[in-house]
């Protein structure tokens, strides 16, 4: 097929030809790798130069999403760029080139599919992107230094489908003090390794969770989880999640977001005690003493043993010893508050202090 005498990269070239001559498809076998083609006769051998590595220093490895670097061995490679990151379905274009000298071809190698060429550079084009788990390889071939390959990092992500938020084997009101489990499902998300799922009450991010175990590339639906212990401030609160795609510098400017919907909480307390256990009041005044809890607790007031009636205008009989007595939907307590009634009506001493305050300003004025 090839005359003998020609010069050697006419040889290696005709090589290339011969082990590539029937065309190649997703459906064929793979053609051999540039670094699978099968030597040359020995009567070829000993006309060739002895090979040996060349003394450019190779290309600094490229760092790959799992922070491993990519295979360099020996090359003179650039590929652009360094890191692939395109949405499933998307269209995906890489360059390659190669600068050492001299050189015999360059190509990429896709799966099954082998591109290959003479020139410099050579790009990777596809349409639509389809495929999860493809490693994209340009390789190259060199009369003195043998060949060598680098591979192009490449990420395909897919949003979530959807992001919900529930509560873990609980449903209705919780109870303060106790430690319940919020989970965000999130549905359809690829790679899940690079997703971050942030739990929220209100406007107030409470943490963050990432998977660091899975590295499934194809699509998934996982959950997420955290502890929270509400207390009596968090009634009416809203928790919800949100799932965000971390793709890195060459990812969209805009990492994907998705949110779930709001879980309105219900937190029942109490009943608890707002008085003081000594509590003054001043003859004419109303004797009260606020009870809080969720739901509201029922009070009722006790002196000597006995239910009584809070007077709307106290004297000194009211003064003494009582038991407030609350009762929740899940808890009974009973307090003690000890009441002293001051002298002077509550009201008088209103007026009082209102005519004092005419007086004043009167001769204020007088006085300008």
């Amino acid at each position: 097929m090839c005359a003998s005498g020609w010069p050697i990269t006419l040889l290696l070239f005709c090589l290339l030809v011969s082990a590539t001559s029937s065309p190649v498809s997703m459906y064929t076998p793979a053609p051999p790798l540039p670094f699978q083609i099968s030597p040359p006769s020995p009567a070829i051998i000993s006309s060739l130069p002895s090979p040996s590595l060349s003394t450019q220093p190779p290309t600094p490895p490229l760092i790959s999403n799992s922070g491993e670097a990519t295979e360099i061995v020996n090359c003179s490679l650039t590929i652009s760029p360094s890191t692939l990151v395109v949405r499933f379905g998307d269209p995906v274009t890489a360059n390659c080139s190669v600068q050492m000298e001299p050189f015999s071809g360059l190509g990429w190698q896709v799966q099954v599919t082998i591109d290959f060429t003479l020139e410099r550079f050579v790009i990777w084009r596809v349409e639509r992107i389809t495929n999860w788990t493809l490693e994209p390889m340009c390789y190259a071939l060199s009369e003195v230094g043998g060949q060598c390959h680098i591979k192009l990092p490449l990420i395909v992500y897919k949003p979530p489908d959807n992001v919900s938020i529930s509560f873990v084997n609980h449903t209705g009101p919780m109870f303060e003090g106790h430690q319940y489990t919020l989970q965000c499902t999130v549905h359809d998300v690829a790679p899940v390794e690079n997703l971050i799922v942030t739990f929220y009450k209100g406007q107030i991010a409470l943490g963050k969770v990432q998977l660091n175990n899975n590295t499934t590339k194809e699509p998934v639906t996982d959950i997420f989880t955290f502890n929270i212990t509400p207390n009596k401030n968090d009634d009416g609160v809203q928790y919800w999640c949100e799932a965000k795609l971390e793709l890195g510098s060459e990812g969209p400017g805009h990492p994907p977001v998705v949110k779930s919907h709001k879980i309105t909480a219900s937190v029942h307390f109490g009943p608890q005690l707002v008085c003081p256990p000594k509590l003054q009041v001043r003859e004419g005044e109303s004797l009260s003493c606020e009870v809080r809890g969720n739901p509201q607790p029922s009070v009722t007031w006790f002196r000597d043993g006995q239910v009584v009636a809070l007077p709307t205008h106290s004297s000194r009989r009211h003064a003494g010893k009582y038991i407030v007595l609350a009762q929740g939907l899940h808890e009974q307590r009973n307090f003690t508050v000890e009441v002293e009634v001051l002298s002077g009506s509550g009201t008088a001493n209103n007026f009082n202090g209102y005519f004092l305050l005419a007086v004043l300003l009167i001769q204020m004025i007088n006085c300008l």
